[in-house]
């Protein structure tokens, strides 16, 4: 039996499977995020969480053979990088588990902790693929300078937009007038009191414009829709960073996969994506994840254990 872990923002998901393809247990607690809750409050997250999963399986951890925690910025500071990778330490053996970036989850769950490069835009953005046992990421780099094509980076562009259409540079669209009303905005020049006094910067409500972008772009704004169409060019220049990483050869097929809300947005994001991949002396090949992120976790658990699943139990697990 294999343990996934999957820490985000806003949530950590647990799920317990075993190697024919059964999903034995899952729960959900709060984030883990260790930059929000501090050490100990993840170390508290993580520990709650494996104890109600096992609970609800009705099994002990000496039954589980391996874990895997994909952690919220693990890996992005070599200092505190050994402190997060022992906050399992006290309920599970060393040995039994590993901690790595929660991006490796959105990897494994796109192709069944196969090689290919996932490519996530969330919050923020980052790849990260497998290929001849070379592992890469790319991107990521945080929202001040990187995390191109991001709900984030979408916002600031929403929002450099707006200033434009109230300065007169930019053609007024749904856009300026989206962003008024579901703020209250009177006199433009507010909208930096709003977001820079009262939001302070914050990230993630910046990210949050980048709905009402969307939005904009399906009311006819076409420079919300170029917005969408630059964001595809960056998130597709960022795989191809990761596949010059992996060192792919020029006639191999790289399977990509893609993930995280901006993708939610549908065509007018897929396509430009897609579109720019195109143009790359590339082999990629599209397709939308096969399994969600704690359930990646879990299956590169067993990989990492030597036992990974089976075509017929990724199937089975597949169906669940």
């Amino acid at each position: 039996m294999f343990i996934g872990v999957d820490g985000g923002g806003t949530k950590t998901a647990f799920i317990l499977i075993d190697l024919d393809g059964h999903v034995l247990a899952q729960h959900q607690e709060s984030t883990c995020y260790h930059v929000q809750v501090g050490l100990d409050g993840a170390k508290t997250v993580l520990h709650n969480g494996v104890l109600a999963l096992l609970n609800k399986a009705g099994k002990d951890i000496a039954d589980v053979d391996y874990a895997f925690f994909g952690l919220p910025a693990f890996g992005e500071d070599s200092e505190l990088d050994p402190e997060l990778s022992k906050l399992p330490s006290e309920i599970i053996p060393i040995q039994k588990y590993q901690c790595d970036n929660d991006m490796v989850n959105g990897w494994a769950a796109a192709f069944g902790a196969k090689d290919g490069i996932n490519m996530i835009a969330g919050t923020g953005s980052i790849a990260y693929g497998m290929h001849n046992g070379k592992s890469a990421r790319c991107g990521g780099w945080g929202e001040l300078f990187s995390d191109e094509g991001s709900a984030y980076w979408i916002g600031c562009k929403g929002l450099m937009l707006f200033s434009r259409m109230s300065d007169g540079r930019d053609l007024r669209g749904p856009l300026y007038y989206n962003l008024k009303r579901t703020f209250g905005i009177t006199n433009d020049l507010d909208m930096s009191a709003l977001v820079l006094t009262k939001w302070q910067g914050e990230r993630g409500k910046v990210a949050q414009i980048s709905t009402l972008v969307y939005e904009a772009a399906l009311e006819g704004d076409e420079l919300a829709k170029r917005i969408f169409a630059e964001a595809g060019k960056e998130l597709a220049e960022i795989v191809e960073g990761t596949r010059k990483s992996l060192e792919y050869q020029a006639d191999e097929i790289v399977n990509v996969g893609f993930s995280g809300g901006v993708f939610s947005s549908g065509d007018i994001i897929s396509s430009p994506f897609i579109e720019a991949l195109e143009l790359f002396p590339s082999n990629y090949v599209v397709q939308k994840p096969l399994f969600s992120p704690d359930v990646g976790a879990a299956l590169y658990a067993a990989k990492l254990a030597g036992s990974p699943l089976s075509d017929i139990a990724l199937s089975r697990l597949k169906r669940q």
